[in-house]
């Protein structure tokens, strides 16, 4: 066996340890999904990661333990997030392992089939999944993105020309419960006219992210009595939304998060501002109060 410097040692036990982390996320994985074939696959990678683990071991000389949070916080993530998005997450972090690796594999080139394992697993994993939230992914999208620029800008329109909380609160539920059935229905019908077989579906999907993003929305408004700090909370709370579902669709769907966080979050708040001025302006020429 070659002598191998500190810092090798020492990457070589950050790449264990991933790896041992990996082998028990997959494994656990496994054990939830229903059919036999995928079962076996997800089985499959967890039994190579171990084994990779192993491999590092005889280099490394020493025995980690895994992280307990990391694995808590993967298992979280498929059960609430799905399986897309969780082996998406692992291969990302394998993929920095690469790295690694590709580094110290002319020293040690036993690594190049962990390498190859790894390529492997990916193929397999992209050809495995296939979840239906993914699928109606145009309609959360539509659902979401309608309601934050909608309801975002009828709350600050609302808030210079009414300056009352629990009234801005009342109307934004109005507003947006509405809405929410309106779009639902829109889909529908949008759907339909398409020919699509779950245009039900569909329409189910957007209503529920339309009202779920309504809620979060006025939310501030029904804790707190400020409508200016309200406003600033709600602008807030869309940028949050904005930031986790751009960050979950990014990585689901390898697209660039950048870009499309940038352009939802400036259109959501060029939308506040303006409609916070025409609130104003009903307010300051118009002279309506309640």
């Amino acid at each position: 066996m070659p002598e191998l410097s500190k810092h090798v040692i020492k990457e070589i036990i950050a790449d264990q340890k991933n790896e041992k982390d990996a082998s028990i996320i997959y494994g656990k994985i496994a054990a939830r999904i229903k059919n036999p074939k995928n079962r076996d696959i997800v089985s499959k990678i967890a039994a190579d990661e171990k084994k990779h683990y192993e491999i590092l071991r005889k280099y490394s000389g020493v025995d980690v333990k895994p992280s307990r949070f990391k694995i808590f916080l993967y298992l979280f993530c498929a059960r609430i997030l799905g399986l897309t998005f969780t082996f998406k997450m692992l291969e990302n972090g394998e993929a920095d392992a690469h790295v690694g690796y590709g580094r110290i594999a002319e020293e040690l080139p036993e690594l190049k089939s962990i390498i190859d394992d790894e390529e492997r697993h990916e193929r397999e994993l992209i050809d495995l999944l296939n979840e239906k939230r993914l699928d109606y992914m145009g309609s959360i999208v539509l659902g979401l993105n309608d309601a934050l620029v909608e309801l975002t800008g009828a709350l600050a329109g609302y808030t210079f020309a009414i300056q009352d909380s629990r009234n801005i609160a009342l109307l934004g539920l109005i507003t947006g419960i509405s809405a929410s059935l309106s779009m639902g229905a829109s889909e529908y019908l949008s759907k339909r006219e398409e020919k699509e077989d779950r245009a039900f579906s569909s329409s189910i999907y957007t209503g529920i992210a339309y009202i779920v993003t309504v809620m979060l929305l006025v939310l501030p408004f029904l804790l707190f009595s400020n409508p200016f700090v309200n406003l600033t909370l709600t602008v807030l709370v869309a940028v949050l939304i904005i930031f986790f579902f751009n960050f979950y669709i990014s990585v689901a769907r390898d697209l660039n998060f950048k870009q499309r966080f940038f352009e939802m979050a400036g259109i959501s708040v060029g939308v506040a501002i303006i409609s916070f001025l025409i609130g104003w302006a009903v307010r300051t020429f118009l002279g309506f109060e309640l």
